[in-house]
């Protein structure tokens, strides 16, 4: 796998209000978090540029609404925000993709001549999903860290049920089958820019 030098790493809504099981309910991929942080730990001793993406939700009893505990970076990413030599950039968005937020995403990106992202953070199959085609659409080669995501159940009309399993799965077969991203492993990736 071919990392570009400047690769950009984007962590999607890593957020403290997403332990609150109680509303999301059960969960996929108990190892998420420890593959953001060590995908996190190998891009910014490289130089590359990090994009933190925090969702400021504006559904009122949301645990990722502005001015709620749960709206803040988990700790062990907001430890990390500053931390690299590369460029960093923080941005807050209320929808579903990276690419509608404050600042602008691709604005960024292109001033910067980044090409090449690695979309990685919470949920699988929304934001970081999302972002992902949204990405593809605009001409970026993407790269899935399908193993440094997670998502939760979720019902859909006439009562089906999917697990977060069964979700993560659709996620991976849409984006790659579907060619709006590569999906690979934290692990490559990791080997890659080492």
């Amino acid at each position: 796998m071919e990392i570009a030098e400047n690769a950009a790493l984007v962590v999607v809504d890593v957020q403290q209000g997403f332990e609150e099981e109680a509303y999301w309910g059960p969960r996929d991929n108990p190892e998420a978090d420890r593959n953001i942080a060590r995908l996190l730990d190998a891009w910014q001793p490289s130089g590359r540029p990090v994009v933190f993406v925090r969702h400021d939700s504006l559904t009122p009893d949301s645990p990722l609404r502005e001015g709620y505990p749960g709206n803040a970076f988990k700790g062990y990413v907001e430890e990390r925000r500053g931390r690299g030599p590369g460029p960093e950039l923080f941005l807050t968005k209320s929808v579903n993709s990276a690419f509608y937020g404050t600042p602008d995403l691709d604005a960024w990106l292109r001033e910067a001549g980044v090409r090449q992202i690695v979309v990685a953070g919470i949920q699988t199959n929304m934001c970081a999903e999302t972002t992902a085609r949204m990405g593809g659409n605009l001409g970026y080669e993407v790269l899935f860290a399908l193993d440094a995501t997670h998502t939760f159940d979720a019902v859909g009309p006439w009562g089906w049920r999917l697990s977060a399993r069964e979700l993560a799965r659709a996620t991976a077969v849409t984006l790659h089958g579907g060619g709006f991203a590569s999906v690979v492993r934290t692990e490559d990736l990791v080997a890659s820019v080492a």
